[in-house]
C-alpha cells in the first residue's frame, strides 16, 4: 500500500526489531517477544498497533527485520490492521536509522507528516492516558518540537534510563523542556531520582514531524541520512513489502534516536505521563505486571506451587512443580528450561550467547517454526526418520518443491488438503493420506476456510531443511 499523506493525521511508526535474548527461552531470534502474548491475549505488536487505531491516526508504518516480515504481516492481518507500509531492514542499525527511513518515506507524500515512533514490545496498561499525552504533544510537534514521553516513576528502578526535565516548555501547555538524558543509574542514584520530581523514566517513544527529525539528524549525522536515503531510493518491492537496499543500509552508522538526535537538539520537549508503562526488558518485569496470588506468585500454564513466594513460573507445555523457593523465575518450553533468581535475570543474555557459541539452535528457533503459510513442529526424530505436525493457514500454499534425500507421507487430521504430486492433484480429507516418493515434485495447499492440520513422516538419508529445491514459491523465497 502506498503512503497516504495528511497534514492532520499522525502516522504511528512501529519499530519491530530485537534479538529475542532477554526473554529466552520463550523469546528467540526468529520469534522475539513482540510476537508473543506475554501481557494479555494479544501479542505485543498487536497490542501496540491496536493502541493507535483511532481517527487521529493514519495506518501504521512498520519497520522490521526481513526475517520477521511474514510474522508481522500475519499478526496484523489477524487483527484486521492494514499497515501503510512494512519496510524491511537487511540488518539492525538501532532506532535512529529506522526512524530516518520512516521520515524519508513519509515525506515522499504531500503534507507535513507527524511521526509517533514506538517500540513494538512495550506494555502500556493505561492506553487512554497514553493517547491523552500524544494529544498534549501534538501542537508542539507541529511547531517543530521533538517530543519524548517521560514516565512518572513509581519505584527506584536501576534498569531504565532517565530524563531530567527542565522548566515548562515554551511551545505547549503540559510539556517540559529536557535538561538532559541520564544513563541507567546504580541503586542509590535511582533512590535519589525517585525523591526528585524532575526525573522520569525514558520510554523510548517519540512524536515529531518527519521534517524536523531529518533536519536535526542531518545536522548531527549527515552520513546516516545519506545512507538511509540511498537505502530507500534503491529499495525493491517484495510482494507487499518494501525491502531496503542492503549495501546502502549496512553503510549507515548504528545509533539510537536518543544519542543521535535527542541529546543534541535544542528542540527537545517531554510530556510527563503515568500510563502503566513497562518495556518488559527481563523476566522480572512480567512478575512486576502480573496478577499475583496471596504469596506474591505469578503463574502461567500447568504449574503446581508448594511453599513458594514471589516466584514467576511459566510452562508452555509440561507440568512444572516448584516447592520451597522464593524470588525465582522458572520458564519451561518443550525444549528448554530456564531457572534464575531475580537478581540474575539480565544474565539470560549470556546463556543465549553461550548457545550461539556452542552452535546450538535453541537460541534461534523453537520446536515450532513459523512460516508465511503457517507452521511446523518437530514431534519425533530418529536416525532415518522425522515426524512433524504441520499447520497450513486457510487459502495458503507451500512452495512447489522436491527433495533429493527424503520421501514424505502426509496424514490429514483436520481440514482439507490439496496435494500436487507430479502430474496429479489429490484432495484429502480427515484420516486420509498420501505418499510422496523421493525426487517427486509436489506441493501442499489448504483450499479450505479452516486451518489444515496434518502429520508428516519423513524418511531418508538426510532430513535437513536445506534439502528443499523450490521450483515455484508465492512468497518469493
Amino acid at each position: 500500500m502506498g503512503i497516504q499523506g495528511s497534514k492532520e493525521l499522525v502516522t504511528p511508526v512501529i519499530l519491530s526489531g530485537g534479538s529475542g535474548s532477554r526473554l529466552w527461552p520463550l523469546s528467540r531470534a526468529m520469534h522475539p517477544k513482540q510476537f508473543l502474548p506475554l501481557a494479555g491475549d494479544l501479542t505485543m505488536i498487536q497490542e501496540t498497533a491496536q493502541r493507535v487505531v483511532a481517527p487521529r491516526f493514519a495506518p501504521p508504518l512498520i519497520i522490521c527485520n526481513e526475517e520477521h516480515r511474514f510474522l508481522v504481516a500475519e499478526q496484523l492481518r489477524a487483527k484486521a490492521i492494514q499497515p501503510t507500509e512494512i519496510i524491511l531492514e537487511p540488518t539492525g542499525r538501532n532506532t535512529a536509522p529506522a526512524a530516518c527511513v520512516a521520515a524519508l518515506k513519509l515525506l515522499e507524500a504531500d503534507g507535513a507528516p507527524l511521526m509517533l515512533v514506538m517500540p513494538s514490545d512495550h506494555v502500556i496498561a493505561a492506553p487512554d492516558r497514553f493517547l491523552k499525552a500524544v494529544e498534549t504533544a501534538t501542537a508542539a510537534a507541529r511547531a517543530g518540537a521533538l517530543v519524548t514521553f517521560g514516565i512518572t516513576p513509581d519505584r527506584a528502578e536501576a534498569g531504565y534510563g532517565y530524563i531530567k526535565a527542565g522548566s515548562p516548555f515554551r511551545d505547549g501547555e503540559g510539556l517540559r523542556g529536557v535538561e538532559c538524558f541520564v544513563e541507567k543509574p546504580d541503586r542509590a542514584t535511582a533512590e535519589a531520582y525517585l525523591a526528585d520530581d524532575s526525573y522520569f523514566w525514558n520510554s523510548g517513544i517519540f512524536l515529531f514531524s518527519a521534517a524536523a527529525y531529518l533536519a536535526e539528524l542531518e545536522r548531527a549525522n549527515p552520513a546516516m541520512v545519506e545512507a538511509c536515503r540511498r537505502a530507500l531510493s534503491g529499495a525493491e518491492r517484495d510482494l507487499t513489502f518494501c525491502r531496503l537496499a542492503k549495501d546502502a543500509f549496512v553503510a549507515s552508522p548504528s545509533d539510537s534516536i536518543d544519542y543521535a538526535v535527542m541529546e543534541k537538539t535544542a528542540r527537545a520537549a517531554m510530556v510527563p505521563v503515568d500510563m502503566g508503562w513497562n518495556d518488559v526488558g527481563a523476566w522480572s518485569a512480567l512478575w512486576d505486571i502480573g496478577a499475583k496470588d496471596a504469596n506474591g506468585n505469578v503463574v502461567h500454564g500447568d504449574v503446581v506451587l508448594h511453599d513458594a513466594r514471589n516466584v514467576y513460573v511459566r510452562s508452555e507445555d509440561h507440568l512444572v512443580a516448584v516447592t520451597g523457593l522464593e524470588n525465582v523465575v522458572v520458564v519451561a518450553t518443550d525444549d528448554a528450561i530456564l531457572v534464575t533468581d531475580y537478581s540474575h535475570v539480565q544474565d539470560v543474555r549470556q546463556v543465549v550467547e553461550r548457545l550461539k557459541a556452542d552452535g546450538r539452535s535453541e537460541h534461534s528457533l523453537h520446536t515450532t517454526v513459523y512460516r508465511p503459510w503457517g507452521s511446523y513442529r518437530s514431534v519425533d526424530r530418529g536416525n532415518r526418520f522425522q515426524v512433524k505436525r504441520i499447520v497450513v493457514n486457510p487459502s495458503e500454499r507451500l512452495s512447489l518443491q522436491m527433495h533429493h534425500h527424503r520421501a514424505e507421507h502426509w496424514i490429514v487430521v483436520e481440514g482439507t488438503a490439496l496435494v500436487t504430486r507430479g502430474e496429479e492433484q489429490i484432495l484429502l480429507r480427515e484420516n486420509e493420506s498420501v505418499y510422496i516418493p523421493l525426487g517427486t515434485v509436489h506441493r501442499l495447499e489448504n483450499p479450505g476456510r479452516v486451518p489444515l492440520h496434518l502429520i508428516e513422516v519423513q524418511s531418508g538419508s538426510y532430513l535437513g531443511e536445506d534439502d528443499i529445491v523450490r521450483l515455484e514459491d508465492v512468497y518469493g523465497r
